[in-house]
């Protein structure tokens, strides 16, 4: 078992030198005044979007968390704690709260942040004609699925601007994790006045209006993202740097090889080849990750349209070798879908859980004959894995389309899209096998286990389960904690049962980090946060 703090890795302290670095300032007083506050890091790739109502990836969450902060945000021990919200009360049974903006909370172009710039982000998420697909994590709130679904008003989203500074938010139930649930992006506010003004405001930089730690400069599309110092922001003491760049390369060797020359700071998603290598560097680290590498099968799509099929291309993939000796970054091997991490009564939530399923050749074979002969296939349909372009996806996909031809033998296709392309691909059906990552915006079990719900718009399946949507429904309102993680582990049981994807590994993040910056924070479901990261020698 992984070891895990609340929330977050603790903010790690990082102080020496790159090899060819002087090894201080040159003050020689130990000041870092003089040193130029700037950081270059690697996004991988374009943000696909940078609108808050309408990202759903980490990349595009990685800067949204720093160009915007909500309600609440997160400190550098991963706690929740007010953000622009100066106060906040809650009504003895649980469900309004009435929080106070801060006077000086200030959008990026020095206008005030006011509450109705809240209830217009949020009832802009749920309207139908936005199709946000984060829209469902609004759905605790009084009217916002049936407004969502087409089925109710806008007029009664509980969600409300008494006045400039007062906003109010009404729940449908009491929901302990309120708090660290407002801190994702989904929840940002956005400026009224500019979005209604212009619908693309967020697709470029000259018109990004933000009210974070900092703001959008500079948007060279499918180059690099920078971002600097907000000036305007309330607690722009803590910020130290005035620059942060985020550069778009995929290519594995070659960020690899621009970290090791300097021209990147922080990489992400180490190259596996030079795992071993690095794994006693001072630059490299390994981070638990709250998430699952799946392959998801379209339930629509033969061969995957029966159960015994999906279940032999699952049981067929060995993970202990595939985590050991091809990703090699201390990943957990997947027999269910949510990650070690989630503290319960009982325990963490997947120890107590279990595992789904066992890795057996023998039996795979059965099953997809069996399979096949329910279908009355005398050859089975030609198989396609689609993966977004990486050299780590491809490794896995290459190691998972031998273990097919070995253990099943069946040989797959590979394929490979840019990013905004897959996602695209995906979420069109247009597939029959697809790799995909899911992150807990927070640590509990029902944000994973949200991926599957049968509305939901991250569901790229097609399978839709009552049951299983009627038992996180359940959970969702249940006041008593180990009746509500009974009723996930419920749920988890009939998504394992059904098997609409094939869960990989549990993912844990490797990142190399210039040792010329210390105080950058490594959460458990977010890419590093940087808003008190200082660099301290040149």
């Amino acid at each position: 078992m992984k070891k895990w703090v609340k929330g977050v890795v603790p903010a790690v302290v990082i102080g020496s030198v790159l090899a060819g670095c002087s090894g201080g300032d040159d003050s020689g007083d130990g000041s870092t005044e003089n040193i130029d506050q700037e950081i270059v890091v690697n996004a991988m790739s374009e943000p696909p979007d940078l609108n808050p109502a309408l990202a759903t990836d980490t990349t595009s969450g990685w800067i949204l968390d720093h160009v915007f902060e909500g309600l609440y945000t997160k400190d550098e021990e991963g706690n929740p704690v007010l953000g622009a919200a100066s106060e906040v009360e809650q009504s003895e049974d649980g469900t309004t709260y009435t929080f106070t903006i801060r006077e000086d909370a200030t959008w990026s172009d020095g206008t005030p942040v006011t509450a109705q710039d809240f209830e217009y982000a949020w009832k802009n998420v749920l309207n139908p004609d936005t199709g946000s697909s984060f829209a469902f994590y609004m759905y605790y709130i009084k009217g916002a699925e049936d407004y969502n679904k087409g089925n109710g008003s806008v007029e009664d989203v509980g969600v409300t601007a008494e006045d400039d500074r007062t906003f109010v938010v009404e729940l449908d139930a009491p929901l302990g994790y309120f708090d660290e649930l407002l801190t994702m992006w989904t929840f940002y506010p956005v400026k009224q006045e500019t979005a209604e003004e212009n619908e693309n405001w967020a697709g470029e930089a000259d018109t990004y209006v933000s009210n974070g730690p900092f703001t959008l400069e500079t948007w060279t599309h499918d180059s690099e993202v920078i971002i600097e110092k907000n000036e305007e922001y309330w607690d722009q003491e803590v910020v130290t740097l005035d620059k942060i760049t985020y550069e778009m390369v995929n290519d594995a060797t070659t960020y690899y090889q621009m970290f090791k020359t300097d021209e990147l700071d922080l990489i992400q998603t180490v190259p596996t080849d030079v795992i071993d290598q690095e794994r006693d560097s001072e630059e490299y680290m390994e981070t638990p990750y709250f998430g699952t590498y799946m392959y998801m099968y379209n339930v629509e799509e033969e061969p995957f349209t029966n159960e015994k099929v999906r279940r032999a291309f699952t049981m067929a993939v060995d993970r202990e070798l595939l985590t050991e000796n091809v990703t090699k970054a201390g990943e957990t091997p997947a027999y269910a879908f949510v990650p070690e991490g989630a503290e319960t009564p009982s325990g963490d939530f997947r120890e107590t859980g279990g595992e789904y399923f066992e890795e057996n050749n023998e039996e795979a074979k059965a099953l997809l004959e069996e399979g096949m002969e329910e279908e009355g296939w005398d050859e089975l349909p030609e198989v396609e894995l689609l993966y977004n372009t990486s050299e780590n996806h491809k490794k896995v996909a290459e190691t998972v389309q031998e273990m097919y031809s070995q253990n099943l033998g069946v040989d797959i296709k590979l394929s490979n899209q840019e990013w905004n392309t897959y996602l695209d691909t995906t979420k069109q059906g247009n597939f029959q096998m697809a790799r995909m990552g899911w992150i807990g915006v927070l640590v509990d079990p029902v944000v994973i286990l949200d991926y599957y719900l049968g509305d939901s718009p991250n569901n790229r399946t097609n399978w839709v389960n009552e049951e299983y949507d009627q038992l996180i429904a359940d959970a969702k309102v249940e006041q008593d904690s180990e009746a509500r993680y009974e009723l996930l582990h419920q749920a988890e049981s009939v998504l394992m049962e059904d098997l609409p994807f094939n869960p990989i590994y549990h993912y844990t993040n490797t990142y190399m980090t210039s040792q010329d910056f210390e105080n950058i924070v490594y959460p458990v479901n977010r890419y590093p946060y940087l808003k008190w990261a200082e660099k301290t020698s040149e």
